[in-house]
């Protein structure tokens, strides 16, 4: 009878160099979501713990490393040298793992497509286009979560943003959609039962319709080149969704963007009042790091801009496009 080859016993006598000692890394994501948003309790909302596991983590980190990493004062958390020089590294090796993640994740997570997006926009613009959109992106789910708040892309909360602001915030590369004229606007049947409006102080002596201050409407004032003495009337309806639904129902004037009240002029339902061109922010996108040509996202930017390309109503006169993309 044959004998059966011997097996090669090569593999089982490489030597393996072993890593060096490591300390638990769940402290180590602890102490590096502590040290980069100063505070435990941000941090614990962050890792969705409560805050007494982010300090006994920490603690645990202290103990095992032999050094005081934190200390507290009035200010807050303040890191100690030995601190400064830990967070250095662990949040550069927290990047490098988010960033090769990025990379092998979206081939997984191509069937969903998650974005956040200001209420404003995202009610009165995006969601009238949802069905355009997924024709857009056929094959993918689309999830809108219409938000002030910023997307944590480091942890995957969000596939890319729309923001508004004089600048993009975010860790992640951006473009400008449109450069976002401010202009108040009001129904129909409200300006056909009060006095008319030609004047920049006959605007401030109505019923204004504010968001969550009053300090957006004097901000538009003093950019329009008007000196607002004493209060602002009118009430306070936090979003510019909102304020733009009581205008519709003649409540008031409201503040809107060109894109927030595009289709209820196009419709008949607001119309512009004073001619003014007074620009408080723009809309932007901004992406994940890594992301930003990923084809999912690729096709979002296109048929973002083709749609805003496309949207009448609020126009500068003579503009019938948005101006200026670049960043």
């Amino acid at each position: 009878m044959a004998k059966a080859p011997k097996k090669s016993t090569r593999a089982s006598t490489e030597i393996v160099q072993p890593r060096g000692s490591l300390p638990p890394l769940s402290s180590v994501r602890a102490f590096e979501a502590v040290g980069r948003l100063s505070s435990m309790r941000r941090a614990a909302v962050e890792l969705s713990v409560c805050h007494t596991v982010v300090s006994r983590h920490v603690r645990n980190l202290e103990t095992w490393l032999g050094a005081r990493l934190l200390e507290r004062s009035p200010r807050g958390i303040l890191l100690t040298d030995e601190g400064r020089l830990l967070l250095r590294s662990v949040s550069g090796a927290f990047d490098l793992i988010a960033s090769a993640a990025s990379e092998i994740r979206p081939t997984t997570t191509r069937g969903l497509f998650r974005v956040w997006c200001v209420p404003g926009l995202a009610a009165r613009w995006l969601a009238p286009r949802l069905a355009d959109l997924q024709t857009a992106l056929p094959g993918v789910e689309i999830v809108l979560r219409a938000t002030k708040e910023r997307p944590n892309f480091a942890h995957y909360e969000a596939d890319g943003e729309i923001s508004y602001g004089e600048e993009p915030e975010g860790g992640g590369p951006s473009e400008r959609l449109e450069r976002s004229r401010l202009f108040p606007v009001a129904s129909p049947a409200w300006l056909a039962s009060h006095p008319s409006i030609s004047t920049l102080s006959d605007l401030a002596g109505v019923k204004l319709i504010h968001e969550e201050s009053r300090d957006q409407w004097r901000r538009w004032f003093e950019r329009a080149g008007h000196t607002v003495t004493g209060e602002l009337a009118g009430p306070r309806l936090w979003y510019a969704s909102s304020a733009l639904d009581a205008a519709v129902a003649g409540q008031g004037v409201a503040l809107a963007t060109r894109l927030q009240a595009a289709d209820d002029i196009v419709a008949g339902r607001l119309v512009e009042i004073c001619a003014t061109d007074v620009t408080m922010g723009d809309y932007w996108f901004v992406a994940p790091q890594g992301r930003w040509n990923d084809p999912v996202v690729s096709r979002f930017r296109a048929w973002l801009a083709r749609s805003i390309a496309e949207t009448r109503g609020g126009e500068r006169p003579g503009d019938r496009s948005p101006a200026d993309r670049s960043s």
